[in-house]
């Protein structure tokens, strides 16, 4: 089968690739997530270190692709109750910064569209109902949904990658990953998907996101296209087909 002949399938990935999470929703996350850690390595009374916290952290998500899972793995964290405690805004809409215009380009992309993203589903909801992207998704896939034998395993995991194409009865090869974080288009690309990188939010040098701990934004050889904005992808197509 010529794959180039059917429309493809657009996975997009949701904070800093349809929106600016790292302008003020990523550090209240951060903030969130640092006293409830603190309080679940301390010794019960008192709390542990920001340096623990942030080296523990930084661990697991390099780990596992996601804190959540190594607090689950680790230290009997419940995933739900951490994921709604982390992802608590007194008002979100207000800390919500994206570009003008995506409804119109995620019409001019051809084929499905697929929110692939590892924020929790009410959080990413709310995100995506702002923005006015809701009715662009034919799927919405939060990180409630990325399991394995009942296990958790948000992106970059390739065997989720796996299950996901085999459930949505999707070829690797008809898909495109529209991400910030590089593990995860690693992960895309050695199982035939092509990918896009999308830029502009992300910070040199990151360690508390660390979609790009690098000195300098080099395009990776697993990188099909590497794009500033998503607003760019229209004219890069061609080198996705």
């Amino acid at each position: 089968m010529n794959i180039t002949r059917y429309p493809p399938v657009w996975l997009f990935d949701l904070d800093n690739t349809l929106h600016d999470a790292s302008h003020s929703i990523f550090p209240a996350i951060m903030a969130a997530m640092n006293v409830y850690m603190a309080r679940v390595l301390g010794d019960g009374i008192t709390p542990a270190t920001e340096e623990v916290v942030n080296a523990t952290r930084t661990m697991y998500w390099r780990r596992y692709g996601a804190t959540t899972l190594g607090l689950v793995k680790h230290h009997g964290v419940q995933a739900a109750h951490f994921l709604d405690e982390t992802h608590r805004f007194d008002d979100l809409n207000s800390m919500i910064r994206a570009e003008r215009g995506l409804r119109q380009l995620l019409r001019r992309l051809p084929g499905r569209k697929i929110l692939l993203t590892n924020a929790p589903h009410r959080y990413s909801t709310q995100v995506m109902r702002h923005l006015g992207l809701q009715r662009q998704f034919k799927q919405h896939i939060a990180v409630e949904a990325m399991t394995v034998h009942r296990q958790m395993r948000p992106k970059p995991s390739k065997l989720m990658l796996r299950r996901l194409m085999r459930r949505l009865g999707l070829q690797p090869q008809r898909c495109i990953l529209v991400e910030d974080t590089l593990a995860n288009l690693r992960s895309a690309h050695a199982l035939g998907m092509r990918t896009a990188w999308v830029t502009q939010y992300l910070t040199i040098g990151d360690t508390a996101g660390l979609a790009h701990p690098q000195k300098r934004l080099i395009r990776p050889a697993y990188v099909d296209v590497k794009v500033k904005s998503v607003r760019k992808l229209p004219a890069r197509l061609h080198h996705l087909r």
